[in-house]
């Protein structure tokens, strides 16, 4: 009696594979064995850099907070401990933001810390 071998998911996965390599350079994007390998650490790449991606920002995030502490006199940790201790809720995020985009914004904030 002849093998069964489920050739229609076999089929399935492969091109499931190939479309997610649509867009490689050279045979990454249409050789199955090279495809898959690409995809497979393109996979592991986007799931280590969703990682990777919050920590560039909150470090993009300090400098900006730090920067424009500075402008006012101050140095980031000092900004950061004496809003912990007048109890404002603004996260690095927002105050990044008004930093950068609202300058008038972040000196009210600053000037209510002195």
């Amino acid at each position: 009696m002849p093998r069964s071998v489920n050739s229609v998911a076999s089929r399935a996965r492969r091109k499931r594979v190939l479309e997610l390599a649509k867009g490689y350079f050279g045979r990454k994007k249409n050789v199955w064995t090279v495809a898959k390998n690409a995809v497979e650490k393109g996979l592991v790449y986007a799931y280590r850099d969703r990682k990777a991606k919050k920590r560039d920002f909150r470090t993009l995030w300090i400098a900006r907070i730090n920067a424009g502490a500075r402008l006012h006199g101050m140095s980031y940790s000092e900004l950061m401990g004496k809003i912990k201790k007048a109890g404002i809720d603004l996260n690095r995020k927002v105050l990044a933001d008004l930093a950068m985009n609202h300058p008038a914004a972040f000196e009210a904030v600053v000037k209510k810390l002195k």
